[in-house]
């Protein structure tokens, strides 16, 4: 059999879920999909996603790296960033650029969470 690799999913590393869910959830419009802790008061470990766009977000540590970048292949980039544009979010008011190396300039939005991991979502128009 050929190896063929499936969906991948980053680890981002959290700290605090709460802030968690208000960006990933309430800025972002991310759904949480399942949660787990090995006991009651234990660290989560949880998988949050936007259609195709799958994320686990940990509170464990040795889980990810503070500072994670995860760059994301994407379609309409400029719409989701007029989407954030209309939303009561203080933290972050991220600007749209041109995607590097795009003979066509193509659209990226970055996207940094309070535990400085970046989304870089971006349209290639080449």
């Amino acid at each position: 059999m050929r190896f063929k690799a499936g969906l991948v999913v980053p680890v981002l590393r959290v700290f605090d879920l709460v802030k968690a869910h208000e960006f990933y959830v309430g800025y972002l419009g991310f759904t949480v999909d399942w949660e787990h802790r090995f006991d009651g008061e234990g660290p989560v470990y949880q998988q949050v996603s936007r259609g195709s766009l799958v994320l686990h977000l940990s509170e464990h540590h040795g889980d990810g790296t503070p500072g994670t970048l995860v760059y994301v292949y994407a379609k309409g980039v400029r719409d989701l960033h007029a989407e954030l544009a209309g939303k009561d979010y203080p933290y972050l008011n991220p600007g749209i650029g041109p995607s590097a190396g795009a003979e066509s300039g193509g659209a990226c939005l970055e996207l940094r969470d309070p535990f400085g991991n970046t989304l870089r979502i971006d349209e290639r128009e080449d």
